[in-house]
């Protein structure tokens, strides 16, 4: 059987009815923009996170950089970024003209590693910003902690993390705010780019709906240097009709993963993914390491099974990141990760039988190696 790393129309196979309504909705309306669907997402997706603020924006990375513009970050301050992960999360520092400082990832959980971080603060440090990798949250407690001690603002990379839980509360609402990604391919995807930021933060929340909007809340009433980062209210109409089926879908994915951690436990050298006591992951996706990372997803490939790798090239080795001077060997457990990491498919419509055939294949690569 085919079994593709992502299929989103079975998605639409199942909430047809819902999302139709809600693009009829939106066209009857006559209203695109910063309307009466945005506001009632924002209501609806704060309290889900079980924060006071949802700000809806276009995409995820302008929901960081635009945090990092109402704080007024700029030239000589610096944000410590995980060394492994997504460019996304670097370029919202960097396109603040700040500096993004690497931080390595707890080898377990390939997220950023608490322990690390004291000895990357220096007098420019102003914010740590912390992916919640795969689907699964960074040790907020931990990270929080330190973030206090040096007084510094916490900002959640959330994009994979929709409803994943650290201490029993929601990815979110662990920081002082909160970057949301609803791409597509997300956990609680739009039908195109879209995002938003969360918080508690009343005055950071009201700062950010000028920001998003040119810098403006009334019309020509220009406050701030903005941005045009709208999510429009045609996305946040389809986003509240897959909302009430989050949790649903991330119970669907907890049960792949649980059948994957059974049937590939001890299989050849993968290293399969770690779940702290604290933590309920989203499963946003479900990462795989082996030495063999290439050939195994070439006999993959080879029997019509998708697979992916986030991500293959650490940022301090990206060429948009070559003028900062980083070389090979810099961030060595980044580079071991980009080197041996392979996602296999998951997702609330994957079927149980497509998960025994990717395992059934996983063990027959490694036992035709002699492993």
């Amino acid at each position: 059987m085919r079994i593709p790393i992502l299929d989103l129309k079975p998605a639409y196979d199942e909430l047809r009815a819902e999302l139709d309504a809600a693009y009829h909705r939106v066209m009857e309306s006559g209203w695109v923009l910063l309307g009466q669907e945005l506001e009632a997402f924002e209501t609806e997706y704060a309290a889900s996170v079980g924060v006071a603020h949802c700000v809806g924006v276009a995409n995820g990375l302008e929901a960081m950089q635009l945090v990092f513009m109402a704080l007024g970050l700029g030239a000589g301050d610096e944000v410590i970024v995980p060394s492994h992960g997504y460019i996304a999360t670097w370029l919202a520092v960097t396109h603040t003209g700040a500096r993004p400082v690497p931080c390595e990832p707890d080898p377990r959980t390939y997220n950023l590693d608490p322990a690390r971080l004291a000895a990357l603060i220096t007098s420019r440090t102003k914010a740590i910003l912390p992916i919640h990798l795969f689907g699964q949250t960074a040790d907020m407690a931990a990270i929080n902690a330190v973030a206090k001690k040096h007084g510094l603002f916490v900002l959640e990379d959330a994009a994979q993390s929709h409803d994943a839980r650290c201490h029993g509360r929601a990815a979110g609402a662990l920081g002082d705010a909160a970057g949301i990604s609803f791409y597509p391919s997300k956990n609680l995807g739009a039908l195109a780019d879209a995002g938003a930021v969360t918080t508690n933060d009343g005055a950071l929340a009201e700062k950010l709906r000028h920001l998003r909007n040119y810098g403006s809340k009334v019309r020509y009433h220009n406050e701030y240097l903005g941005l045009n980062s709208r999510l429009s209210e045609l996305q946040a109409a389809f986003l509240r009709a897959k909302l009430p089926r989050l949790v649903e879908w991330n119970a669907r994915r907890a049960a792949l993963a649980a059948r994957y951690l059974s049937q590939l436990h001890g299989v050849g050298d993968l290293t399969l993914p770690f779940v702290p006591a604290w933590a309920v992951p989203a499963w946003h996706l479900f990462v795989v390491r082996t030495t063999r990372r290439d050939a195994l997803q070439a006999h993959l490939t080879s029997r019509g099974i998708g697979t992916q790798i986030h991500y293959p090239i650490p940022p301090h080795l990206s060429n948009a990141y070559r003028a900062a001077g980083w070389k090979r060997g810099d961030f060595p457990l980044a580079e071991q990760l980009a080197a041996e990491i392979l996602s296999l498919p998951i997702g609330p419509h994957t079927a149980a039988a497509q998960v025994d055939e990717v395992c059934q294949a996983v063990r027959e690569f490694f036992g035709a190696t002699g492993r």
